[in-house]
């Protein structure tokens, strides 16, 4: 080549979510504007660069490369050498390149962009109405991938040979479909078809016109989306959302719901700019919204709950599904309950046939299951169930990590694996109580340890013994001669909560669910810690009462209301005058006699399982259809901004620990049934009581410790809204630093994040 008088050159390297999301394109043109000659190219660990040009123009280019990256671009690392020149003549984009155990990080699946939307909606386009339009700002990602580099043959596009036009667009630098892998036109890309539940075509000219009719006539559509399937009926319809309840075994947990534009959630919702902001990033997650009273989506979507899980449309699929049939749509995970999404089309139909009447197929393959994410905003957002959209992005760890697996726990199941200053947190695999689910769970671990090059060398989990997790977790290490750290539930979820807010401790944890297996062999739940990375102490938490008929008392509250009322009064308590009277006799005989002879009664400090108990004394539910009801109706019964005094308890000292003595509060509630209070406000009274204990065991542990400030609220409980403003808001009037989960859910689906920053300090 022939040198051109350039004054330097300059070798990068970028690390990040930089493949699949235009960024060598972008490199392309900046190189144009500012002069440059050399070249971009892909790599297994990072997006290579050499640039030669004039120290000024040099300068500009690197300062663009951070400060004007495409929108779905996410910079962890540049680094920049400089050497003499070698004198390019053109700038060019060469092809990808694999290195032996590099990795790099993989784009989740992106909401549909504005660009594409205009297109799909413009008669004028060549990709009007094309349900499979995207670009390299939006589209699948992560549930196409099987490999790395990010190129097509590695994807489940490969297929599809691009026609022309396609290929035109796909080879020009200046295009936005660059190298967009799936990139694909009604000639030459994945198309549609509808068939019934006998799996025969429905012969149709206009697939979306006959599936929104079948919808508006009340039908059940099972929906391949992008990483799996979803039901869909009438969110209108009372006598559609119960046949699917039915059909899917989902008696009352709320299902979500689509609605085609923001304008149109705002008919049945109320949205704050914080969450206009969830619906309109690339994320698009469910947001669960404040429901109007004078909505008509029936309420058989989500039964005695004021909060409704909304989504916009995130695919082009969606789009024109929702702009045909004009209704707003229950769009829930396509299983029966508890069972992972149906990812393949021959898997659907013989798993949701029972479920669908119709089938929205389409043939382009799915290779990873990702269930969409939920969010909330309460102050800020804060994931519910962390999937489409946010995994496989990475948490970034304030310290280099060795290979770590962690394999979570058993509801609401995620695992993590850890490399250098990455913790790849898992989408939602669900909860671990069948084969097809721990079969879910193995084979996404061994997509994650092949996409980002990691091989543990230890293994994580939790202490429970009877956890399918921690089943897997012991067998694979004996089978692979791995080191393995079992962890403490309450500590790993303080732990996730730390990192998460780069938070090196020590803190004070309170760690607020229903179980969790204790260190002490009890089971724990309201618990009050000093935690660091490495280790507890557990200074306190709610007195013991006994989880009386073990799993019995999780789904039957009434149990709990009836144990917490023997154990604090004695068997000879009256009922007369409760809700819980009208219990069969023969049954609360047999309570007794549990509770007199401790069979499978363990003890337990559950908070989840005071809630359940409260609401079961008021009579606000007795028994419960999907994890936590009792709680979550309890909590919506509770009015805003009315001030209430809380319910008296008491905290004393035992064997060390402070604990939360409750026999004042029941009676006190017991009291306020009696004398026909208003449910509502004894609601409100109870969420008060519940903030001002967590207030007053947070300040006597910052006092006895002195220099403490950081409090870490984690564990499933503080999905409720109320009461994490109420114990935020005391905590922060005290001068303490609250530190709360926004990237990482709260319940469950954050223990295995936990679980692997413990196992790496507890190794060293």
């Amino acid at each position: 080549m022939r040198l051109t008088g350039v004054e330097r050159l300059t070798r990068i390297s970028v690390r990040g979510v930089v493949q699949g999301v235009g960024f060598r394109p972008f490199v392309y043109r900046l190189a144009q504007e500012h002069h440059l000659k050399g070249w971009v190219r892909n790599t297994s660990g990072s997006v290579e660069i050499e640039v030669e040009g004039d120290n000024g123009s040099l300068d500009r280019f690197l300062n663009a490369l951070e400060t004007q990256a495409p929108p779905m671009a996410r910079i962890e690392n540049i680094e920049v050498a400089s050497y003499p020149a070698r004198g390019y003549t053109d700038f060019q984009i060469e092809p990808s390149l694999s290195r032996e155990g590099e990795y790099q990080l993989v784009s989740p699946d992106i909401a549909t962009c504005e660009d594409c939307k205009t297109e799909i909606f413009s008669t004028a386009d060549r990709r009007s109405g094309y349900p499979f339009t995207n670009c390299t700002n939006c589209g699948p990602r992560f549930t196409i991938i099987e490999d790395i580099p990010y190129d097509r043959p590695k994807t489940t596009m490969r297929q599809f040979q691009m026609c022309p036009r396609c290929q035109r667009e796909y080879d020009n630098p200046l295009d936005r479909r660059f190298h967009a892998q799936p990139n694909a036109c009604p000639e030459c890309g994945p198309k549609l078809e509808l068939v019934g539940s006998d799996g025969r075509t429905v012969e149709c000219e206009d697939v979306i016109k006959t599936a929104s009719r079948l919808l508006k006539e009340g039908k059940i559509l099972a929906v391949k989306g992008l990483g799996g399937f979803q039901l869909a009926c009438d969110a209108t319809s009372d006598e559609a959302i119960n046949l699917l309840r039915d059909r899917k075994r989902r008696r009352s947990k709320p299902l979500a719901v689509m609605i085609g534009t923001i304008e149109g959630i705002k008919e049945h919702c109320l949205v704050s700019a914080e969450e206009r902001k969830l619906f309109e990033s690339p994320q698009c997650p469910i947001v669960l919204l404040g429901w109007k009273q004078d909505s008509n989506i029936a309420k058989a979507v989500a039964p005695n709950l004021k909060y409704l899980g909304v989504m916009l449309p995130y695919t082009p699929l969606h789009h024109l599904l929702l702009k045909e049939c004009r209704l707003p749509l229950v769009m829930t995970s396509g299983n029966l309950s508890e069972e992972p999404i149906a990812k393949d089309n021959d898997e659907a139909l013989r798993r949701l046939k029972g479920i669908a009447d119709y089938f929205l197929l389409h043939n382009r393959g799915i290779y990873a299951r990702y269930d969409d994410s939920v969010s909330m905003v309460e102050g800020a957002p804060q994931v519910i169930r962390r999937a489409r959209g946010y995994a496989p992005y990475p948490i970034f760890l304030p310290f280099k990590a060795k290979p770590i697996l962690a394999c979570g726990a058993e509801l609401k199941n995620t695992f993590c694996l850890t490399k250098d200053e990455h913790a790849f947190l898992s989408q939602h695999i669900g909860d671990m109580e069948n084969e097809e689910t721990l079969e879910h769970f193995e084979n996404t671990i061994q997509l994650y340890k092949k996409l980002f090059r990691v091989e543990p060398e230890i293994v994580a989990y939790d202490m429970h013994p009877d956890y399918l997790a921690t089943k897997y977790a012991i067998d694979v290490a004996a089978k692979e001669g791995l080191k393995t750290v079992p962890v403490q539930h309450h500590h790993a979820h303080i732990v996730s909560c730390m990192v998460e807010n780069n938070a090196k401790g020590p803190v004070i944890g309170v760690a607020l669910d229903g179980t969790g297996y204790g260190s002490d062999g009890t089971i724990w739940g309201g618990e009050f810690f000093i935690a660091d990375y490495r280790s507890f102490k557990r200074l306190g938490h709610l007195e013991y009462v006994p989880l009386v008929g073990g799993e019995a008392a999780i789904r039957k509250p009434y149990r709990m209301a009836l144990s917490y009322l023997y154990t604090l009064f004695g068997e000879d308590f009256s009922l007369e005058g409760l809700p819980l009277e009208r219990l069969d006799s023969a049954e609360i005989g047999i309570i007794k006699q549990q509770l007199r002879q401790k069979i499978n009664s363990p003890p337990t400090s559950s908070a989840g399982r005071l809630f359940d108990a409260v609401s079961a004394l008021v009579g606000v539910r007795g028994e419960i259809d999907y994890e936590a009801q009792a709680a979550i109706e309890l909590e919506m019964l509770a009015p805003d901004e009315t001030r209430v005094e809380p319910y008296p308890f008491a905290i004393v000292e035992q064997g060390g620990v402070r604990v939360v003595k409750l026999k004042e509060l029941f009676s006190s509630i017991v009291q306020d049934v009696k004398s026909k209070t208003p449910v509502p406000i004894i609601s409100l009274k109870f969420h008060h009581t519940v903030a001002k204990v967590i207030a007053e065991m947070v300040i006597a542990i910052a006092k006895e410790t002195g220099l403490l400030k950081q409090v870490a609220l984690s564990g499933g409980v503080f999905q409720n809204r109320l009461l994490l403003k109420l114990a935020g808001s005391a905590l922060r009037r005290e001068g303490l630093d609250v530190l709360s989960h926004h990237l990482v859910p709260t319940n469950d689906g954050g223990i295995s994040l936990g679980q692997a920053v413990i196992a790496n300090f507890v190794d060293n």
